[in-house]
C-alpha cells in the first residue's frame, strides 16, 4: 500500500483498500438489514404475529451496520498498517463521522424496536392479559430510557460537559422533583396496576364513574375506550386511589328480573308459579349456582304482587341476553298456564 500518490493525497493500494473497506460495510449492511437481523429476530421473538424481515426493514438499520463496519475497519487499519498514504487528517474525520453516524443511528432503532417489546413478552397461553399490561408500561419505560440515554449521548458528541450538566441536574433536581411530583405519582401507579393487577390490558372495567376497555396502560396515564367508542385517559394515580371494578374478572353473570301480577291473584297459584318456573330454568344447561338460585313474592302492595328471580349463567353478553329473554317467555307461558294476571298500570288507571 506504499508507494507514491496517485489519487490525491492516496495511493493505489491504499485507494484500493478504502474502495475494498466501503464495498465490506455497503454488503455488511444489506446483508444485515435483510437476512440477519430478521433472522434474529424470528429466532428470539415469542410470536409468531411480527413478521422479523418487516420489523427490521428500514434502511437506516442498514445504514447503521455499515457505519460501524467503516469505522472500525479504519480503526484497524490505522492501527496496524504503517505504510498507509493517505490523508490522515480526512481519514479521522470520516472515522469520527461514522462512529458518530452508527451512535445516532442506532439510538433510533432502539426506540423503534421499544415498540415492539410485546413480541418478546407476548406468548401464547395463559394470562395473556397481564402479559399485554407488562409489555404496555415496558414499552413506556423502554421510551424512557432511550430517550434519557440518547440526550446524554448526543451532548456527549457535540462537546458538551457532561460533568457540569450532572451536577446542574443536582442541584435543580428537588425543584424538578416537586415540579413533577404529579408525574412521579403517575409512574409509581403504574407500578403498583402491574403489581397489583387490579386489571389488564383488554379488560372491561369502571372507574371515577368510566367505563370501559382497558387498551393501554402508560406509565403517566391508563387508557379506555368507552362504550361510546370514544378514548378517556386516566391518570395512574387517581386509579391507585379509587376503587376499580373489573367485569372481565367475574365468574359468572346473575340474572335478576322481576314480575308483577295483579293483588287479587290466587296466592297459592302464585305459589305454584314460583315453583314450576324455577324448575324450569335451574333445568336449563345454561343455569349455574343453581343452589342459590330461586324465585319468591317478595312484595305485596294493595294494587299488585311483586315476584322476584334470582338466577346466575356463564360469564357471557350473549348468553346473558338470551337467557334472560328466554327466563321472560318462561314466565309469561307459566303464567298464562296458571291463570295469573300481570299487573298492567295503564288499565288499573282507566277504571
Amino acid at each position: 500500500m506504499g508507494g507514491e500518490a496517485e489519487f490525491g493525497a492516496f495511493s493505489q493500494g491504499t485507494a484500493t483498500v478504502l474502495a475494498l473497506t466501503v464495498l465490506l460495510s455497503v454488503g455488511a449492511g444489506i446483508f444485515s438489514q435483510r437476512i440477519f437481523f430478521p433472522w434474529l429476530m424470528d429466532l428470539f421473538s415469542k410470536t409468531e404475529r411480527i413478521d422479523g424481515k418487516d420489523l427490521f426493514a428500514p434502511k437506516s438499520l442498514a445504514w447503521m451496520v455499515g457505519l460501524l463496519v467503516m469505522w472500525q475497519s479504519l480503526d484497524w487499519l490505522f492501527m496496524n498498517e504503517s505504510d498507509l498514504v493517505w490523508d490522515a487528517d480526512l481519514m479521522t474525520r470520516v472515522m469520527d463521522y461514522s462512529s458518530a453516524g452508527f451512535i445516532i443511528l442506532m439510538l433510533f432503532a432502539a426506540y423503534r424496536l421499544v415498540d415492539y417489546l410485546d413480541a418478546f413478552i407476548v406468548v401464547e397461553g395463559d394470562d395473556m392479559a397481564a402479559r399485554r399490561s407488562l409489555a404496555s408500561v415496558a414499552e413506556s419505560i423502554g421510551r424512557l430510557a432511550v430517550v434519557i440515554i440518547g440526550f446524554f449521548v448526543i451532548a456527549g458528541l457535540f462537546g458538551v460537559n457532561l460533568n457540569g450538566l450532572i451536577a446542574g441536574l443536582g442541584i435543580t433536581g428537588l425543584a424538578l422533583a416537586l415540579a413533577a411530583r404529579d408525574s412521579v405519582a403517575n409512574v409509581f401507579g403504574a407500578i403498583s396496576i402491574i403489581i397489583d393487577q387490579p386489571f389488564n390490558v383488554g379488560d372491561w372495567i369502571i372507574v371515577e364513574d368510566i367505563e370501559g376497555e382497558v387498551i393501554n396502560i402508560g406509565l403517566r396515564t391508563t387508557m379506555l375506550r368507552t362504550g361510546n367508542d370514544t378514548i378517556v385517559t386516566i391518570p395512574n394515580s387517581n386509579i391507585t386511589n379509587s376503587p376499580v371494578e373489573n367485569y372481565s374478572k367475574r365468574r359468572f353473570r346473575r340474572i335478576r328480573p322481576t314480575f308483577e301480577f295483579e293483588e287479587g291473584n290466587d296466592m297459592d297459584a302464585l305459589r305454584k308459579f314460583c315453583d314450576v318456573l324455577c324448575e324450569q330454568v335451574l333445568a336449563d344447561s345454561r343455569s349455574t349456582k343453581q343452589e342459590d338460585s330461586w324465585v319468591k313474592v317478595t312484595q305485596v302492595l294493595p294494587s299488585k304482587v311483586t315476584v322476584s328471580c334470582n338466577f346466575y349463567c356463564p360469564s357471557s353478553a350473549k348468553i346473558q341476553r338470551e337467557f334472560t329473554e328466554d327466563i321472560i317467555i318462561m314466565a309469561r307461558s307459566r303464567g298464562e298456564e296458571l291463570g295469573l294476571g300481570f299487573h298492567e298500570p295503564r288499565r288499573r288507571a282507566q277504571m
